[in-house]
């Protein structure tokens, strides 16, 4: 079993970066629980969330609840500001294992070809608290930037939404090694149920015969009574 713990950065009265009518605790909130529920389609995958509504939460209880979960990943969704563009993420600036990289590698990766055409602000680190201070690999995401025009126009985009959501399954799905549950058979036990249709009544044996060959032509099968 994988545990993944999905924070949502910022929360309650920490509405995190302002911008063009948008709140990052709103966005990271949305983008958190898109990735958990994609995540449910996936076998051997315990998702635990930092928090579901709008709440505010310390860093260090962020980074606590991974601890005490036992947690094999930890993922902060975050919504940059300052005036940039694009996509960035960020692993611990101290020692770190080398899972750790190949996480961010991989899901990076994956992020990016998610969201298309936008600017690869590259992989980066930092000595964030959650980073610093979770016991498993952690990684941080940047998600575009609130305070501008064009990113903030795609951010207010359900479906732009959905596709950073979805980039951050196919890198957790491609570095943990997931596999999808198998769909439950719609066979079973009980019999099929059959149903006879007649197509015609004929007193000539003959004219029967030649619109059974017809239906047989056409591919239904057809036999006379």
């Amino acid at each position: 079993m994988v545990k993944i713990v999905l924070d949502a950065g910022h929360g309650g009265k920490d509405s995190g970066a302002v911008g063009n009518d948008l709140l990052e605790k709103n966005l990271t909130l949305n983008i958190v629980k898109q990735i958990g529920d994609i995540l449910k389609d996936y076998d051997g995958v315990e998702i635990i969330y930092t928090r579901t509504d709008d709440r505010f939460i310390e860093l260090s209880e962020r980074a606590a609840i991974a601890n005490r979960a036992g947690a094999n990943f930890f993922l902060s969704v975050h919504i940059n500001s300052g005036g940039g563009t694009g996509f960035e993420s960020y692993i611990f600036n101290g020692n770190v294992s080398n899972a750790t990289v190949a996480y961010q590698n991989v899901i990076h990766s994956e992020i990016m070809k998610a969201i298309g055409n936008m600017t690869d602000r590259s992989k980066k680190r930092a000595n964030y608290a959650v980073l610093r201070e979770t016991k498993m690999p952690a990684l941080l995401t940047e998600n575009l930037f609130i305070d501008n025009a064009n990113d903030a126009a795609k951010l207010k985009s359900e479906k732009f939404l959905q596709q950073i959501a979805y980039g951050h399954v196919e890198g957790i799905v491609k570095a943990f090694g997931l596999k999808k549950k198998v769909q439950p058979s719609t066979t079973s036990n009980t019999p099929e149920k059959l149903y006879r249709v007649q197509v015609g009544a004929f007193s000539d044996r003959k004219n029967a015969e030649q619109l059974v060959e017809e239906l047989k032509k056409k591919g239904y099968p057809a036999t006379i009574v």
